[in-house]
């Protein structure tokens, strides 16, 4: 078994937040270009709380995480309705005007 790999079926979720040197931006400016930040590597990414360097391994299955959960809240934002309350009520065929028609009162 490799180093690194964990004993249990599933792989842990680990916090990231962005790298408080750097900013998420994976690099800082030097003094004529812009020079790889130390703190976080180069991936912009570091542990919650701790601010430790994960590796690269871990660090792209950590990400490979988060970019599914944000795919997963985009998906359930894009189904819902993008009216909500009186404007949605509005909207609605009650089929109460001439013909079955929609009346809305105006």
């Amino acid at each position: 078994m490799q180093k690194g790999q964990v004993l249990g079926f599933k792989r842990p979720r680990i916090e990231l937040e962005p790298c408080p040197t750097c900013k998420g931006k994976a690099v800082v400016k030097g003094l004529f270009y812009e020079l790889i930040c130390t703190a976080c590597n180069g991936s912009g990414w570091v542990i919650r709380g701790s601010r430790l360097v994960l590796s690269s391994d871990e660090l792209v299955t950590q990400l490979s995480f988060k970019l599914q959960q944000a795919q997963r809240e985009i998906e359930v934002l894009q189904q819902g309705s993008s009216m909500s309350g009186q404007s949605e009520y509005y909207q609605q065929n009650n089929r109460r005007g001439a013909g079955g028609t929609n009346f809305t009162g105006d």
